[in-house]
């Protein structure tokens, strides 16, 4: 089995969305021609996650239907490239929009369509609705079957939304991002990578969007190997902070040695020991009152 080639399309965003569709288009593109399986976007692509100092409405207006014509282009260029890609958009929804994720396998076929669980409802996120679950889906890849997830951005700083991909089968977990990637955010990839024994592969903007710093990485999960002294670095990828494509190379068949071996994971869990993580009726201490259930 051949390496699995993870694109990630760290991009300045164009202002609207046709002009983002025209760009991710040729950004795929050339991410194909670099020998990539599945491409990811940062979060919310469509309107290049414009949201703050705006009125509400006004990007709350940007949203874009799930089957419209921004999503359903980017399915047909996957089937197109034989290539899976994992496109981001302010969706259209009921209630009010939502921050989501379309995955297309290399077939164009629709996936998985993940919602951002966790929003920030301490900024202007509250306006948004969020997710209800996380999913694991198995797409076909020129490597073979891969079990993939998705998290997006606030996600990652929840362990239990990285657990719960693990426990659903996740080998890979998709992590489309906008904000400042600095060490203490690397630190969250690098653990949800480690704790789980899975890839984690992140994509953010670059420094030339507001508050973002590039910083796309990729942690593949894998801390010892075989006559190593100590534990390596799990990091395989971790871009500067200019636009661009980055590629890493994860090797699908260490990993699942590694998981099959390893001690962390589910390997020596005990959910019976957990019950005060579900618990919605403790509130104490450090919940914030005005946090949405």
């Amino acid at each position: 089995m051949k390496h699995l080639n993870i694109a990630l399309l760290q991009l300045s965003p164009c202002g609207d969305a046709e002009s983002n569709l025209k760009k991710g288009i040729d950004a795929c593109k050339t991410a194909k021609e670099r020998g990539a399986d599945i491409a990811l976007f940062p979060e919310m692509w469509s309107n290049g996650y414009n949201l703050y100092d705006r009125p509400v409405a006004d990007w709350q207006a940007e949203a874009l239907p799930g089957d419209g014509a921004f999503v359903r282009r980017f399915g047909e260029l996957a089937g197109e490239l034989k290539m899976a890609v994992g496109v981001t958009f302010l969706e259209r929804y009921d209630g009010g929009p939502r921050n989501t994720l379309i995955l297309f396998d290399r077939h164009g076929e629709r996936k998985l369509t993940y919602a951002k669980v966790h929003t920030c409802d301490f900024d202007v996120e509250r306006n948004l609705t969020p997710g209800e679950d996380f999913y694991v889906t198995a797409i076909d890849t020129a490597c073979g079957e891969v079990q993939v997830g998705a998290m997006i951005c606030y996600d990652r700083e929840f362990p239990e939304s990285a657990r719960l991909l693990m426990l659903k089968g996740a080998e890979l977990i998709l992590v489309p991002n906008a904000c400042p990637m600095e060490i203490n955010r690397l630190s969250q990839l690098r653990a949800r990578a480690y704790e789980n024994m899975t890839a984690v592969a992140t994509c953010n903007y670059p420094a030339t969007v507001p508050d973002c710093n590039g910083g796309s990485s990729v942690f593949d999960g894998v801390a010892y190997l075989p006559g190593l002294s100590g534990s390596r670095d799990t990091c395989i990828l971790l871009a500067g902070e200019n636009e661009g494509i980055y590629i890493a190379a994860l090797d699908l068949e260490r990993l699942r040695r590694y998981r099959a071996e390893e001690v962390h994971g589910n390997a020596f869990r005990r959910p019976k020991k957990y019950g005060l993580l579900t618990d919605t009726t403790v509130r104490e201490p450090f919940i914030r009152p005005n946090r949405r259930e």
